[in-house]
């Protein structure tokens, strides 16, 4: 009986069971790794296609004549590693696991039966010492070169044990001239064990040195491309005929999810479960996805609260538009890289991820903000700018304007600019969560943040809104953010957008300002 394929967001991705990416190119670049004889990490955020790829990395070496043990830490107890004879013993368990159910192709009769007896013989314990020249034998007697994956290393990377197993693997590999080792070792884990003082506590980061100083870097892409999400929908398109524009589409699943590849599952698994493959439809997926709960948003919650730096760094880019200058030797900025929380581009520049992970870490700091009075009146206001199914934005701006107003202007008419300028727009966004909470989303326009600019989409029923918000600078600089909104609006194919200026002009007088009309389109501009 022939099998439906699916679209899978839960454990491993099969070519013949699930929709997914060819990631053929990408198993060609590593396939040139192992070649090489390189030891590598595999190091990216949760549900990142990790497993995905070393599963189908396994029988791509396996078709070019390579012997692949791919073992996983993921159900072993941490309690295991902490004795000194049971490292060794789980490994070789674990070798001796992909054997007895046939998992390992290639690899000669007598070396796998050599494996099951000495497995037996030191089921209790083993030293290290006994794994390594065990595995020296092995990799010798084998008629073709053996590869060693090890998946979940996060489990067992902290343990003393787990760290003198890799010392030993990098001993074989640094005496490789003189007695056989393994082809090469992958590592996959969300951590990398180059650097595993980002997993401890300060208190402990003295304690060990990394043992895989032997690693070469592993800068291949595992986002997928817009092109690639289309070659996956048009196998879905082929199956099912629903007659949608798969490129269009693929898009728009890649602008939403920066690539993320359990985003991208999920999303084209909700329009799937919609049957609705339209912009709207990708909008009410969109929507699901920020009201549900997951491992993704859940670890990165936990990882954001437990490195406050981190923390702080993406409260100051996404509520005052403060983009740090990057670091590769800076800490935090490996942390957020490595969690896959942002995107560091050649410039130096970076932002959030996807528009989706942006919108759970807006939501999620907002959420921790106390009742305050700006949130409060747009909670109070918000009957009246529901228009039909839409949103009456330019009441909406105005009314901002005055409550903002009252609030945060002195009697004397002065405005505390440092505020404004650190925290205005966190208010806006306080005042906007409200109105359009459990209805509509906002994202920030990454390629246009600064810190004196700032472009943000609300999506509310299927009605985008395009606003920007900015600091006062003047009329010159006035008119320049004008024809930067017009320009934005007219590659966005929008009629109409909304420009938020915040002043500390005494002089200038609060509230909408004449609309400004060029080519067909109109700019909405209130000042606050």
């Amino acid at each position: 009986m022939e099998v439906m394929k699916r679209f899978n967001t839960a454990g491993t991705c099969r070519p013949n069971e699930h929709y997914m990416v060819d990631i053929t190119e990408r198993l060609a670049i590593i396939r040139k790794m192992v070649a090489n004889g390189d030891y590598f990490c595999i190091n990216r955020g949760r549900q990142y296609g990790k497993t995905t790829t070393l599963s189908n990395l396994k029988n791509y070496l396996e078709d070019a004549g390579y012997c692949v043990f791919s073992i996983s830490f993921e159900k072993v107890d941490k309690t295991y590693f902490s004795a000194p004879l049971s490292t060794g013993a789980i490994f070789l368990r674990l070798l001796s696991i992909c054997v007895r159910r046939n998992k390992v192709r290639n690899l000669d009769e007598n070396c796998a039966e050599l494996l099951l007896s000495f497995q037996e013989r030191h089921a209790e314990g083993c030293t290290i010492f006994d794994v390594s020249e065990f595995l020296i034998q092995i990799c010798g007697n084998n008629s073709c070169p053996i590869v060693l994956f090890i998946d979940e290393v996060d489990q067992a990377s902290e343990q003393e044990s787990f760290l003198r197993l890799l010392g030993a693997l990098r001993d074989m590999y640094l005496n490789r001239d003189e007695d056989p080792t393994f082809q090469s070792v992958i590592l996959a884990g969300v951590y990398d064990i180059k650097n595993l003082k980002l997993k401890m506590r300060p208190e402990e980061q003295h304690q060990y040195n990394s043992p895989w100083n032997i690693a070469v870097p592993f800068n291949v892409d595992m986002s997928l491309s817009a092109l690639g999400i289309k070659g996956m929908l048009d196998d879905y398109e082929a199956d099912h005929n629903k007659g949608f524009n798969t490129s269009e589409v693929a898009s728009w699943v890649r602008d939403y999810t920066g690539g993320y590849p359990f985003l991208v599952s999920r999303l084209c698994q909700l329009m799937d479960e919609q049957d609705d493959w339209s912009h709207e439809g990708l909008l009410n997926a969109v929507k699901v996805i920020l009201n549900e709960r997951n491992t993704l948003f859940d670890d990165m919650i936990k990882q954001i609260e437990q490195f406050p730096d981190l923390k702080s760094l993406l409260m100051d880019l996404l509520f005052s538009g403060e983009v740090r200058k990057y670091n590769p030797h800076n800490v935090t900025f490996q942390l957020a890289e490595q969690f896959n929380i942002i995107n560091i581009y050649d410039d130096g520049t970076y932002s959030i991820s996807s528009r989706i992970m942006e919108t759970v870490i807006y939501e999620y700091f907002m959420s921790l903000e106390k009742e305050s009075e700006i949130y409060t009146a747009g909670s109070i206001e918000k009957p009246q700018f529901i228009k039909g199914d839409g949103l009456d934005m330019p009441l909406l701006l105005r009314k901002f304007s005055e409550h903002f107003n009252e609030i945060f202007r002195t009697a004397d008419g002065t405005m505390d600019s440092k505020f404004v300028e650190k925290h205005g727009r966190k208010q806006f966004q306080l005042y906007l969560r409200p109105i359009i909470n459990g209805v509509g989303h906002y994202y920030v326009e990454a390629e246009t943040r600064d810190e004196t600019r700032t472009d943000l989409i609300i999506n509310y029923n299927n009605h985008e809104y395009v606003i920007e918000l900015k600091i006062w600078r003047g009329d010159s600089y006035n008119t320049k953010g004008e024809n930067q909104l017009f320009e934005y609006l007219s590659l966005k194919k929008h009629k109409t957008g909304y420009l938020v200026s915040f002043c500390f002009n005494k002089g200038k007088t609060p509230g909408l300002l004449p609309s400004a009309e060029q080519d067909g389109r109109t700019i909405v501009e209130v000042i606050v």
